[in-house]
């Protein structure tokens, strides 16, 4: 049976609610999760040799609360993150995840408190700069302002299993497989160094922004313009999703955010007329779908940009 040994900082009351509501306990290196879905017990593999991968339920759920705060699943998370990341293992290896799997220390996967499961996620160590992608299958941490909670092998791969925790950001990718995923996670793990959308193209099993269109060819790049030095050439917009980041009228200024913004995305520079005046502006995209743009809409935000939004451009607008 798991213990409650570090959740003594949550105070006594708060420990007696949770026994009582009879919520099951797992945790990370060095506290404990509390996870409201697997019922009064998790059941631990009787089996022997390797865990079985896979074989557990889609799950978002309603609502929780757990030690006086409030969680609330949802289908469509938050596209990006930055927090204190945790990880667990040896207590909880074998035992089952709040999606009816088995938690598997030595597998890249993950518990999140409100993502829909399963679900992928790059996971970046800002503090070194490591890179995974693991399988979110569980539910926690419930601990602080902690964000996730990484398998002992997750948090070897990212470099602080000895450290315990770790400032990481969280990009959301899409729904795992509910079937067996090594070949599809190690795959997704080969390409843990590029952006997260290309990750995420790659998962849907497109690795074009628009049909037809490769994602570094959709980008249009600065040329010489007479009197406008460094500013594009006026193309044809392609069909699709494009994340209006901002308009300038000094193209330097528009090339330079082009440049900042280009490992977050696909992105270009345009040149358009309002008034009578020449502007440059600066889009991300395109991109195939509104979630696609929803995620670099939030990667801009986090860049510094909260003004972006999502414009729609049919074929030859």
């Amino acid at each position: 049976m798991k213990t409650f040994g570090c959740i003594r900082k949550a105070g006594l009351p708060a420990l007696v609610g949770i026994i009582a509501s009879g919520l099951l306990l797992s945790g990370c290196s060095s506290d404990r999760k509390l996870d409201p879905f697997a019922g009064k017990g998790s059941p631990k593999y009787s089996g022997l040799g390797p865990l079985p991968k896979g074989g557990g339920r889609r799950h978002v759920g309603k609502p929780y609360v757990v030690a006086g705060r409030t969680f609330t699943p949802t289908a469509r998370p938050q596209a990006v993150q930055v927090g204190v990341a945790s990880w667990y293992g040896p207590k909880f290896h074998r035992r089952k995840t709040s999606n009816g799997e088995w938690f598997d220390m030595n597998y890249l996967s993950a518990a999140h408190p409100t993502m829909p499961l399963p679900s992928y996620v790059k996971v970046t160590n800002l503090e070194n700069g490591r890179t995974v992608v693991v399988r979110v299958n569980d539910r926690g941490p419930f601990v602080g302002t902690r964000i996730i909670d990484l398998s002992r092998a997750a948090a070897k791969r990212l470099g602080y299993l000895n450290k315990g925790k770790a400032k990481v950001r969280v990009e959301y990718l899409g729904e795992a497989p509910l079937g067996d995923d090594r070949r599809r996670l190690a795959r997704l793990n080969r390409l843990s160094h590029q952006p997260a959308y290309r990750i995420a193209a790659a998962l849907k099993g497109r690795p074009v922004a628009v049909a037809g269109v490769p994602m570094d060819k959709a980008m249009t790049p600065p040329v010489e313009v007479a009197g406008m030095a460094a500013a594009p050439r006026r193309a044809v917009a392609a069909p699709g999703y494009f994340v209006q980041v901002a308009t300038f009228a000094d193209p330097a200024n528009a090339e330079a955010l082009r440049r900042r913004l280009a490992a977050h995305g696909p992105v270009r520079t345009e040149a358009v007329e309002v008034n009578g005046a020449r502007y440059v502006r600066v889009r991300m995209g395109p991109f195939a779908s509104r979630d696609d743009a929803a995620l670099a809409q939030a990667r801009a935000a986090e860049a510094g940009l909260p003004g972006a939004r999502i414009v729609i451009t049919p074929a030859g607008g």
